[in-house]
């Protein structure tokens, strides 16, 4: 705010806008986990829109949504992924006894209640569950 970016004031009021709705809507109290999931939805929803922004030829609007993106991600902490995001899923698959598809469901539950969940990609981990499990 203080650097007069314009730019980056516009997106971090938008989306503090967006937290306090959230925590309006949901009657709730501002923390970090709210912060972080109505960024990491933003952030989401910035991406799948690039998606249909590539289908119409948009690059405008894509690259403006990637800036978007970045400042954002700034204030995220970063996601697990790769080999200590399998380590877990192996883990949850051997603590709840899983080994069909049909019980991925407890496998994505069990995940859901560890107390790094906050920063599991749950597309990648789904993939994992499901090569994991036969």
């Amino acid at each position: 705010m203080k650097a007069r970016d314009s730019a980056t004031a516009l997106i971090l009021r938008t989306n503090d806008g967006a937290i306090q709705r959230v925590a309006l809507d949901s009657n709730v109290p501002i923390d970090d986990a709210l912060v972080i999931a109505t960024l990491r939805k933003a952030v989401k929803n910035l991406q799948a829109a690039n998606v249909e922004f590539a289908k119409a030829g948009r690059t405008d609007l894509i690259e403006a949504n990637e800036k978007e993106i970045a400042v954002l991600e700034k204030y995220l902490p970063a996601q697990i992924d790769g080999a200590k995001l399998e380590a877990i899923v192996a883990e949850v698959i051997a603590a709840t006894g899983a080994t069909t598809k049909k019980e991925m469901g407890k496998v994505v539950g069990a995940l859901k209640q560890r107390p790094e969940a906050g920063l599991i990609d749950f597309g990648a981990a789904s993939k994992i569950i499901q090569s994991k499990l036969a």
